[in-house]
């Protein structure tokens, strides 16, 4: 049941083998990345407080700008309820998610998220599982302290026209979840402010990272890492870092792809 009220009068170990063609699916997302001005942070239309995860169906859920806050502690602990549970193929959109948002968005198969803000990220703004193609188009995610994006299941991450402030990555592929997937993430006209790196990949699961017109701001020293890979490990244990930087094989762009302003 959905459990909601209306505020202020607005209503391991085992492998999986992974799918041959994934990679390549990637690079053709990847090539075709038209360039989009980023919208500015919206003003909500109205306020949702949210007492329990609100399920969205296979049809889908348009938000209408409104502001979805209320459940889990507002903070990073584990194991917190999503506000939002995505059902295979769904999609939402046009939703503003405020503080205390628990575990953010769930995806349990392939869904898309359009136009959705995350005001003050809790334990991860989404996590990705159970599917093989989802896509983030649009909107932005602030004060994300770990991470924003967590990619659990297999297949590819899109993130496109999308801004990212204050947080530690952007998106990370599980370095230590029950079952190792191949992943691959595309970045697409993304910009990122105070952010230390934007993707952490596991490239002894043979994860790839591509990236075009991403825009880095306020680092003249250019600290943020762009693409970090990992040593994914067995449940119970913690990845390593192996490096940073594009390497032609895992994290794949070139200078032109980084505009540092």
């Amino acid at each position: 049941m959905l459990a909601v009220a209306l505020v202020g009068g607005f209503g391991h170990p085992a492998t999986a083998a992974p799918a041959p063609d994934d990679a390549e699916a990637a690079a053709s997302v990847a090539a075709a990345a038209p360039v989009t001005t980023l919208a500015a942070w919206p003003s909500p239309s109205g306020n949702v407080k949210v007492n329990a995860t609100i399920p969205v169906p296979s049809s889908g859920l348009d938000g209408r700008m409104k502001r979805y806050y209320g459940v889990g502690d507002g903070g990073q602990s584990e194991k917190q309820d999503p506000m939002f549970e995505l059902a295979p193929g769904a999609t939402l959109r046009n939703v503003v998610i405020g503080a205390p948002a628990g575990d953010g968005v769930h995806c349990k198969g392939n869904c898309t998220l359009i136009n959705v803000w995350w005001e003050d990220v809790g334990e991860d703004a989404a996590t990705f599982t159970g599917g093989s193609s989802y896509t983030v188009d649009g909107g932005g995610a602030r004060s994300g302290s770990d991470k924003v994006f967590q990619h659990n299941g297999a297949g590819t991450v899109t993130i496109r026209n999308f801004q990212v402030e204050n947080s530690g990555k952007l998106y990370r592929a599980c370095g230590n979840c029950s079952t190792s997937h191949q992943r691959h993430v595309v970045l697409q006209n993304v910009t990122a402010t105070k952010v230390k790196t934007l993707v952490g990949i596991n490239s002894n699961w043979g994860d790839t990272a591509r990236f075009s017109n991403i825009t880095v701001v306020g680092d003249g020293s250019r600290k943020t890492k762009i693409c970090t890979r990992f040593q994914g490990v067995k449940k119970g244990s913690e990845p390593k870092e192996l490096g940073s930087g594009p390497d032609s094989k895992h994290c794949l762009y070139k200078s032109s792809d980084i505009t540092w302003r």
